[in-house]
């Protein structure tokens, strides 16, 4: 039961039962009667709102093409949740607060982990039922995901390259000069390390990593910040391998080449000083 219908119905949601003489449960009262003007569950959530954009292109509608909307809006919805929780990260590391900065970051954490399983969905899919709608989604492509890529620049993976493609989506192209422009995460890591006489460079994280408990909150972001980065690795990876196994070969829908792209996306890292620093870690006597 959520917060939500447990505050509707005037009562503590996970209240114990009394048991009768029979043995059974009694579990209270359900809800309340609502007049019209009061909030409810399907208003909060603008549940109508959300039902009514599922639009499939194949005429008559195929049956996967809901599955494939949906896991796709999902994503679009994680990804909102994602840079929402990058803001505050960044905001404490601004004020020197890097627990509470490590809090953000490694929710979003739990959210790629989620997502990575979530993209297997789609291999319930057949490859020959995709063709039966994949036509219609032609030019569009997840290469054009304004959020993910606000997510790659917050997390310094800046392509300027990638700028062209929105050229003609002004509100999108706005949003994405912002993040180019704006500070990344590993940006501002570093200059709350400054402020606390570190360093970001390569020898100032091994300083760090070498004797964790010393500077305990900064070990624990910096590596709540690698897991991250090595989950939308984890990502890339079961994406590319999910495309492969439902298209083959065929070239995106985007006009890329599918698969051969999206591989070379895979190697990428936010992070790279912070998975070098593990090399240089020595022995402690």
């Amino acid at each position: 039961m959520t917060e939500l219908e447990g505050s509707m119905s005037g009562g503590c949601p996970y209240r114990t039962g009394a048991t009768g003489v029979s043995g059974s449960t009694s579990y209270g009262s359900g809800p309340t009667g609502l007049s019209s003007s009061d909030l409810t569950y399907n208003d909060y959530l603008k549940i109508p709102n959300l039902l009514s954009l599922q639009k499939p292109q194949s005429s008559p509608p195929h049956h996967d093409e809901l599955l494939f909307i949906i896991i796709h809006q999902s994503y679009e919805l994680w990804f909102k949740l994602i840079l929402h929780e990058f803001e505050s990260a960044l905001h404490f590391m601004n004020e020197g607060a890097a627990l509470r900065a490590r809090h953000f970051v490694h929710r979003s954490v739990q959210i790629m982990k989620l997502l990575v399983q979530q993209i297997h969905i789609l291999e319930t899919m057949s490859p020959v039922e995709f063709l039966h709608f994949r036509d219609h989604l032609k030019p569009a492509s997840g290469f054009q995901s304004t959020q993910f890529r606000e997510i790659e620049f917050t997390l310094g993976l800046k392509d300027e390259k990638i700028l062209k493609y929105f050229e003609n989506r002004p509100e999108f192209l706005e949003r994405l000069n912002a993040r180019m422009n704006a500070p990344d995460l590993w940006t501002v890591f570093c200059q709350m390390l400054e402020k606390m006489g570190l360093s970001g460079t390569l020898e100032g994280m091994v300083e760090i990593y070498q004797d964790p408990e010393k500077h305990y909150p900064v070990f624990l972001l910096s590596e709540a910040m690698i897991e991250l980065d090595e989950y939308l690795g984890f990502w890339r990876d079961h994406h590319v391998r999910v495309v492969e196994r439902v298209i083959g070969a065929k070239d995106g829908t985007g006009g890329s080449d599918g698969v051969g792209y999206l591989r070379t996306t895979t190697s990428k890292k936010c992070f790279p000083i912070l998975w070098k620093v593990r090399t240089e870690l020595k022995k402690v006597p």
